[in-house]
């Protein structure tokens, strides 16, 4: 059954989120896509400003230190080395994101830019799911994450597209690039649809930005139904009896 897991990390929850529209449009778009060929399919939603991840803490870095030097164990092995209640509480905390994740054919994030990168939401659950040993171990196994697909919503109030003055600094989608490469997603499994120029409707020296934005949200929009049309499909067909899987062996 192809799974998608949408995460929000905008701070604002309120309907004006441009990010939180467009990821919105990509999940009715995927599990429609899924329900008109009569396809079961599951969904997971986490709005990390509704119910944010906490930031990490001294029981949390003491297992992963000693997940290190018991060379890093998957995540099953990981209660064997737990050093006390705290210890308990910070994995009770962390193991679920981290199943969530590995669960996920397709991971889909809206990501809106804060202060040249991403969200201290979205910082703080990727902090949480990086624990030492569950996605990338030294030995060179396989990483669970390497069938796995991301699309990435990218909203920002100005322009920093490639030729435009504030290029140099977006933070925001080049770390996110290099995070899941680093974790095991493949480069071209990585996707990333931007909306620029999100402001323009609300401040007034932003007005003669308004065309450039409304054309940025259109092409957004088409780009986000395609991705959502091309993931169900692509997990569609890698779920077909003659096909062969790209998971590697012991991953669900």
């Amino acid at each position: 059954m192809a799974s998608l897991l949408h995460l929000d990390s905008s701070a604002d929850g309120s309907g004006d989120a441009v990010s939180r529209r467009l990821t919105a449009l990509f999940a009715r778009t995927w599990q429609a896509r899924h329900r008109d060929a009569g396809r079961r399919c599951s969904y997971r939603y986490r709005d990390l400003a509704a119910d944010p991840v906490p930031p990490l803490d001294t029981a949390y870095c003491a297992l992963g230190r000693r997940a290190e030097q018991h060379g890093f164990p998957p995540p099953a092995g990981v209660p064997a080395l737990l050093g006390g209640p705290a210890e308990a509480r910070a994995w009770a905390l962390t193991r679920p994101l981290v199943d969530e994740l590995l669960a996920a054919d397709t991971v889909l994030i809206g990501a809106p830019m804060y202060n040249y990168a991403v969200s201290a939401l979205l910082k703080a659950w990727i902090d949480r799911v990086s624990f030492p040993g569950t996605f990338v171990r030294p030995d060179g196994t396989a990483s669970p994450l390497a069938a796995t697909r991301v699309v990435v919503v990218a909203t920002r109030g100005g322009g920093y597209g490639a030729g435009t003055p504030l290029a140099g600094h977006d933070f925001q989608t080049p770390y996110l690039r290099a995070y899941f490469g680093k974790q095991g997603v493949a480069a071209e499994h990585v996707h990333v649809v931007s909306a620029e120029w999100t402001l323009a409707e609300l401040v007034p020296d932003l007005a003669d930005r308004r065309e450039q934005a409304a054309a940025s949200l259109a092409v957004a929009r088409d780009q986000v139904a395609a991705h959502a049309h091309a993931e169900a499909d692509r997990c569609a067909a890698d779920r077909r009896p003659d096909a062969r899987p790209d998971r590697p062996a012991g991953v669900a």
